[in-house]
């Protein structure tokens, strides 16, 4: 995997769109053997992914929220260096971990290799190689410097192009909620937003509060910097 590594750092570098990126990471992931890829994005409570997994498989995620369950995530957040893994069932494993493992089987995910790096201000992406077979990805040999440049560089040229998920943790706002969120972000203060919106001051302190609700977001300008970023406002 070292050589594709390296292969990988070369192509992205010369991808100069979106289209272009992506044709690349599914042509060299299935020249390494793997069916399939996942790029997952996590910012706060929030995760986007570019993937050519199943759609099926991807709504059935971001609908379950299962990156609060997912193993390979799990892992990910806590040792942050490349590792490969198999989801074969064991009587050891919680219910829970069966079920997700099962469900990730039935959509060719058995086995693979994640790289997760931190992209800054608490931040963190990964890339995953998935294959249907259970013991394709162990023992591949993974050098963790070289694999977390490759992904670097992956996340770089994904970001400045402004790539469009495949797929993302549903954010679901109401009318007003957008509104306030959007004046807010234009520079408005809650008492300015009242009165252009013809409505009470505490209404509009009660939508924003909603809207970082929604978006899982500690603060105001926090809310609408990731409401832009997903091209809700």
């Amino acid at each position: 995997m070292n050589q594709w590594f390296e292969r990988l750092t070369e192509q992205v570098a010369l991808a100069h769109d979106e289209a272009t990126v992506k044709a690349t990471l599914e042509k060299l992931s299935r020249e390494a053997g793997f069916g399939a890829y996942a790029y997952l994005n996590l910012q706060a409570e929030t995760q986007t992914a570019i993937s050519n997994y199943d759609v099926e498989w991807q709504q059935r995620y971001f609908e379950k929220s299962y990156a609060l369950i997912d193993p390979v995530v799990r892992n990910a957040r806590d040792q942050l260096e490349a590792f490969a893994w198999s989801n074969e069932a064991s009587l050891r494993m919680s219910k829970e971990r069966r079920n997700f493992y099962g469900e990730a089987g039935e959509f060719g995910i058995r086995s693979g290799i994640t790289i997760p790096i931190k992209t800054g201000f608490g931040r963190m992406a990964m890339l995953t190689l998935a294959s249907e077979e259970a013991d394709f990805a162990i023992g591949q040999a993974l050098n963790p410097v070289l694999a977390a440049a490759a992904v670097a560089q992956l996340h770089s040229r994904l970001d400045g192009l402004g790539a469009k998920p495949t797929h993302h943790t549903p954010i679901r706002m109401k009318s007003d909620e957008l509104t306030c969120l959007r004046w807010s972000a234009e520079g408005k203060s809650m008492k300015a937003i009242a009165i252009i919106e013809n409505t009470t001051y505490a209404n509009v302190a009660f939508f924003l509060r909603n809207a970082k609700s929604a978006l899982g977001a500690t603060s105001l300008p926090q809310a609408t910097a990731m409401a832009k970023e997903f091209g809700l406002i």
